[in-house]
């Protein structure tokens, strides 16, 4: 359908070479989107572009990224224009996470989180904004989380990251409605991912708990994210800016 229609289109995906940016990057591939996967594990991104090229016919540009870096990022940009021309969206889903009690948080450990979740979007939002707004427009897809609405002992640096990125989304989307950017995060709930993995690992008893709080009655998958992403980076979404957009199977809305 023309309004999904991503042909034409250059996305940047952010920790694109698995799990849910795999999940968002190969969604929006299948709408016709070339892509830039920017991670640091080369091997896996290009394993992972290969299947997307193989799948979908779309163009992968592979880069490493260091998407803490401001320099790191703009050259990202800078490449992504080198080679395609332009760049229309932004998938900012790199991110991190430490579980540990509160009190045995290290500086060094908040600030890794911080830096990787929360500055990171900002930085690599801030180097497609000149881009974008000279070529008409563009969209911008930020990955939350259910901890920026709900508190955890253990996430306490995790979840005070995506509330910021909710609050990042919204300013930018008003500072940059202006220049046709539509800003727009996700909230993926209890989706099978590393990180989710490990917590059931940590957390007994977490995947009979989640089921039990999911009107759905299941986990999501990375692929859940898919038709999200395509949504969110389309015209048909050309109207919606600032939104925090839960995809958790109705665990946010289910009363404990």
């Amino acid at each position: 359908m023309e309004l999904f229609d991503l042909h034409g289109k250059v996305a940047i995906v952010t920790g694109g070479n698995g799990g849910l940016g795999l999940g968002m990057a190969a969604g929006l591939a299948s709408a016709g989107a070339d892509l830039v996967i920017a991670a640091r594990n080369q091997a896996k991104t290009a394993a992972s572009a290969a299947d997307l090229r193989t799948r979908y016919g779309v163009q992968v540009l592979e880069l490493s990224v260091d998407v803490c870096n401001e320099t790191a990022v703009r050259d990202m940009v800078a490449q992504t224009l080198r080679a395609f021309g332009r760049v229309d969206i932004l998938v900012n889903n790199a991110g991190t996470n430490i579980r540990k009690p509160a009190e045995d948080l290290s500086a060094t450990e908040w600030h890794t989180i911080l830096d990787t979740n929360l500055s990171s979007t900002f930085l690599c939002s801030q180097a497609v904004h000149a881009p974008m707004a000279q070529g008409g427009g563009g969209k911008i897809i930020n990955n939350g989380s259910m901890f920026s609405l709900f508190g955890g002992s253990h996430v306490v640096a995790y979840g005070a990251s995506k509330g910021g990125v909710v609050q990042l989304t919204k300013s930018l989307a008003v500072a940059w409605a202006k220049d046709n950017i539509q800003v727009n995060v996700i909230l993926p709930g209890w989706l099978h991912t590393e990180l989710t993995n490990r917590a059931m690992q940590d957390l007994p008893g977490l995947h009979d708990r989640v089921l039990a709080r999911t009107p759905q009655g299941r986990w999501g998958q990375p692929d859940d994210l898919a038709g999200v992403a395509v949504f969110l980076a389309s015209r048909a979404s050309d109207f919606v800016t600032g939104v925090a957009l839960a995809v958790d199977g109705g665990y946010s809305i289910m009363a404990p």
